[in-house]
């Protein structure tokens, strides 16, 4: 791989699960006991706001329960000392990468520590819980719903992923189940503007057959050594 320059990185529900995090989808296509539909659906928020304000700030809190893992630690390793252009997408919308130390980094799926303002889109750090009709402090307006993403939703910052993704000469995914789309359909973008492409992943995707080499095993055990192999260590 000495011909590699420029990384870009995908992660999933599958490295943050190893820190305590529920995957997206558990049994029964539940999550955290709930229907996507009744949580994560903009008609959702519409119907009953009450129910999906209080959604967010349980997995908001939760985050005070968990921390980085191996997985993590290495990504922020590879950032720091990486000397070409890499990236670190992420449909996670917890904060285990940045505390890990990573900077070269988005949420592409929105930050449980954001607030939204569904009036002006303005967006500011948050922490604490979010109920509906909190007060914007850009505009005023009682409009700030979570900061993320909901089905049906364009993802954010697409125009700098497609960038990163049509310069990389290698596409690394990890963690993620590829059924998600457009997040799904980035190792195919990769490969047609010619990158290398290698999943890190507990069993295989959805898109495994479009990756050049799959690896399969826990995240905290095969990032690290994919990391230290780029590194040189």
């Amino acid at each position: 791989m000495n011909t590699i320059h420029n990384i870009v990185i995908l992660t999933g529900a599958g490295i943050s699960a190893e820190s305590g995090i529920a995957t997206f989808r558990g049994p029964g296509g539940l999550w955290e006991g709930h229907r996507v539909e009744d949580v994560c659906t903009p008609e959702a928020l519409a119907h009953d706001p009450e129910l999906v304000h209080r959604f967010y700030d349980l997995r908001r809190a939760a985050l005070d329960d968990v921390v980085p893992n191996a997985a993590h630690d290495a990504l922020a390793r590879l950032d720091r000392e990486w000397p070409g252009e890499l990236l670190i997408v992420t449909q996670n919308v917890d904060d285990l990468h940045e505390r890990a130390g990573a900077t070269r980094m988005l949420h592409m799926h929105g930050e449980l520590n954001s607030a939204l303002c569904a009036a002006c889109d303005a967006r500011a750090e948050w922490r604490e819980s979010l109920p509906p009709g909190s007060v914007c402090t850009a505009c005023g307006t009682a409009a700030l719903r979570p900061d993320i993403v909901f089905f049906g939703e364009m993802p954010y910052r697409m125009e700098v992923i497609e960038r990163a993704l049509s310069r990389a000469d290698l596409f690394v995914s990890i963690g993620t189940s590829g059924a998600v789309y457009p997040a799904a359909g980035f190792v195919q973008t990769a490969r047609y503007h010619g990158a290398k492409t290698l999943e890190l992943n507990l069993e295989p995707s959805a898109g495994s057959v479009y990756f050049n080499e799959v690896r399969m095993g826990a995240a905290g055990v095969l990032v690290p050594e994919w990391v230290g192999e780029m590194l040189g260590s």
